[in-house]
């Protein structure tokens, strides 16, 4: 693996994330913004949070394994939610729990969680960034 993850003394330690990743592989790679659409192009989960964040996720898995990588590669996650509350935390956590059985991982890197006003597609809820390091 090309990432180590790290919790520093000192910062607070987050059940969903570590704070640090380092990376030492040879590609970095940048995936775009993956939204809830399947490999037609169809929204999937239409007003379902949880199932839009599992969507993303695995269209992330795919990115990567197209390229030789896995979710064990990434090094960083943004994550945008439209019109965040935290309430809406345990949807989030439950579509990555989804992602992450059927993906065979624990996806732990660091991550940035945005609330915004809106995506490009109405029925979209949630997009999500990886910039991940291969060997």
């Amino acid at each position: 693996m090309t990432i180590t993850l790290v919790n520093p003394g000192g910062l607070p330690e987050i059940d969903v994330y570590h704070q640090v990743s380092i990376a030492s592989g040879s590609k970095l790679v940048f995936i775009a913004g993956q939204v809830a659409w399947d490999a037609d192009g169809v929204t999937v989960g239409e007003g379902d949070l949880t199932a839009q964040v599992e969507q993303c996720y695995l269209n992330i898995g795919t990115a990567l394994a197209e390229i030789g990588g896995s979710f064990d590669d990434v090094a960083k996650l943004t994550v945008y939610v439209v019109d965040w509350t935290p309430d809406k935390m345990p949807l989030l956590l439950e579509g990555i729990t989804r992602a992450a059985a059927k993906l065979g991982v624990t996806p732990v890197a660091p991550a940035t969680l945005l609330g915004v006003a809106a995506l490009h597609a109405p029925d979209h809820l949630v997009e999500v960034e990886a910039t991940a390091i291969i060997d």
